[in-house]
């Protein structure tokens, strides 16, 4: 059975994936006008989705609460809304869908805060 670690994971990698893709247009373009935006794509899509998934295989019992749940759909939610929002603001857009994204994403990692505190790292003893 795939688990709240997996989908962390795979969202993660999907990210990681686009952000990948992202950066060789830049480079082949030379327009690194965005790069801002790829860092936080691949830093919070990437690095922390991937950080969550393992701590969820690894810790089972918070990876079976219901707020593991609301944790990937603030986290996804946060990525989503967070770096198409930076896009908007480097291209002298308004700065309220990057704030809005940047308050999910830290909504998210509150919340994660409290799931390692309240259950640990990895299995109980």
């Amino acid at each position: 059975m795939r688990g709240i670690g997996f989908y962390f994971f795979v969202i993660g990698v999907l990210c990681v994936t686009l952000g990948m893709f992202w950066g060789i247009q830049m480079s082949i373009s030379g327009d690194h006008m965005l790069a801002g935006a790829h860092a936080h794509l691949n830093l919070v899509g990437w690095v922390t989705m991937a950080l969550f998934g393992l701590y969820y295989t690894v810790t089972p019992s918070a990876a079976a609460s219901v707020l593991a749940k609301l944790h990937l759909v603030l986290a996804i939610a946060g990525v989503a809304v967070m770096v198409p929002g930076i896009v908007i603001v480097l291209k002298g857009g308004s700065d309220a869908m990057a704030a809005g994204g940047s308050m999910l994403t830290a909504a998210s990692m509150l919340l994660f805060l409290y799931m390692v505190i309240r259950y640990g790292l990895g299995k109980p003893a």
